[in-house]
C-alpha cells in the first residue's frame, strides 16, 4: 500500500506543478494583455491631446500671422520714407560732412591755459 500511496502522491504533486504553470502562464499572459492595452490607451490619449495642442496652436498662431504682417508693412514703409530722406537730403549731407572734415579751424580748449608771452 505504500508504494500505491507513495505513487498517488507523486502524482498529485506532478498534478500540482503543472497546475502552477498552468496559472502562471496565464497570470503572464494577463499581464501581457493588460500591459498592451494600457499601451493602446496611452497612444490615443497622446494622440488626442496632440490633436487638441495643433488646434489650439492653429487659432492663436493666425492673430500673430496678422501682427507679423502689420509689422513687416509698417518696417517697409519706415524705410520707404528713410530711403526717400536719403535720396533728398543725401548730397547735402556729404558736402556737409566733406566742408567740416577739410576746412578746421583748431581752437584752444577753454581749460589750457595759455603760456606767458615773454
Amino acid at each position: 500500500m505504500s508504494a500505491q500511496n507513495s505513487k498517488g502522491i507523486q502524482t498529485l504533486l506532478d498534478a500540482e506543478r503543472e497546475a502552477q504553470k498552468i496559472v502562471q502562464k496565464d497570470r503572464s499572459k494577463r499581464v501581457k494583455d493588460a500591459r498592451n492595452e494600457a499601451q493602446k490607451e496611452i497612444e490615443e490619449y497622446r494622440k488626442q491631446k496632440d490633436d487638441e495642442f495643433k488646434k489650439f496652436e492653429k487659432e492663436h498662431t493666425s492673430g500673430n500671422k496678422k501682427a507679423e504682417e502689420d509689422a513687416s508693412k509698417d518696417a517697409d514703409e519706415q524705410l520707404k520714407s528713410i530711403k526717400e530722406a536719403g535720396s533728398k537730403k543725401g548730397g547735402k549731407v556729404v558736402e556737409d560732412l566733406l566742408r567740416v572734415v577739410t576746412d578746421v579751424k583748431p581752437e584752444v580748449p577753454d581749460r589750457v591755459v595759455a603760456p606767458p608771452q615773454a
